[in-house]
């Protein structure tokens, strides 16, 4: 009497005497999977990658599976796009950068604002319910042509120093934050950096990710703190941004600065120092409270400039 011909359970044209340890199924080498003893299917494999518990960091972020810094190499990304898209159409600066308050002439140009009905003259930036802008001019930079230092035209090196910070501070901090975290970090300081330019110098147009980066600085500094690294270091490096800040003061917005270094900080010690048992949902609530804030710290300014009315 002739055994039974045993086949894959996926390919039941293939001849096959091995099984599956896990389901004891018929499998071809085509769907073999080495495991500590034996093999096991495709199927099981899946099943056992699922039921692994994802490695998480200090501050609760998954551990990325690669050790690519991809929101990083993201965000330089947008940044060196948005650089390009200003060579093309210099507009965009004017359209797309931080402003808060100003008025656009009959010619075109931009005029400071005030406050009263001036025939022919329109109402531009934040005030005018132009909101993106709080985010859209943290993606854009000096144009080529802006200014020079010395023989070399600093709109170059504006978007250069910027996206040399980002590189050297962003994958640290997204190695140590998480992906989702990061970004978080990132948005909310680049907004933070906006909003304090709106406080402080509403007529002022601003570009430039250095708001971000700051808050990146901040998040770097209290991660070190929070995880008892030596702070010698670490505090020379902080002292040398807040150096940098002072004397740049004088040709960048300092408010921009100022204003993603305290949300950059304030972020990261929500996400630092959360409880580990609603770690999470301290995480997100305190993010999203800090969000509302400068939220609402927009709409009191733009109630002040307008005397009553928002946009």
């Amino acid at each position: 009497m002739e055994a039974a011909v045993t086949t894959c359970y996926r390919h039941p044209s293939y001849e096959t005497h091995v099984r599956c340890t896990r389901c004891d199924r018929y499998i071809c080498p085509d769907c073999m999977r080495e495991a500590a003893v034996g093999h096991h299917c495709v199927e099981c494999v899946k099943e056992g990658q699922r039921s692994i518990r994802r490695t998480r960091t200090v501050f609760g972020g998954a551990v990325p599976r690669t050790a690519v810094p991809v929101v990083t190499y993201v965000l330089m990304g947008l940044n060196i796009l948005a650089y390009l898209g200003e060579l093309v159409r210099p507009e965009i600066v004017d359209r797309f950068g931080m402003l808060g308050a100003g008025l656009t002439g009959p010619d075109g140009s931009q005029y400071v604002y005030a406050r009263g009905d001036f025939p022919g003259f329109d109402t531009a930036g934040v005030i005018d319910g132009e909101w993106y802008r709080l985010l859209t001019g943290s993606f854009l930079h000096l144009p080529p042509d802006a200014s020079t230092l010395g023989s070399v035209p600093f709109g170059v090196l504006h978007i250069l120093f910027n996206m040399y910070g980002l590189w050297n501070l962003g994958r640290v901090v997204e190695e140590q934050l998480g992906r989702g975290r990061y970004l978080a970090l990132y948005l909310l300081s680049a907004l933070g950096g906006s909003v304090m330019v709106y406080l402080v110098a509403p007529d002022a147009l601003t570009v430039g990710a250095s708001g971000a980066i700051f808050g990146l600085a901040a998040a770097f500094y209290v991660i070190n703190r929070r995880l008892g690294r030596d702070m010698h270091a670490v505090n020379r490096f902080l002292a040398g941004f807040l150096v940098w800040m002072l004397i740049s003061a004088g040709f960048t917005s300092w408010q921009g600065h100022l204003g993603g270094l305290l949300t950059g900080g304030v972020v990261t010690a929500v996400l630092a120092y959360a409880p580990a048992k609603r770690r999470t949902a301290v995480q997100i609530a305190g993010c999203a409270a800090l969000f509302l804030l400068l939220v609402a710290l927009v709409v009191l300014k733009t109630s002040q400039l307008t005397g009553g009315a928002v946009a």
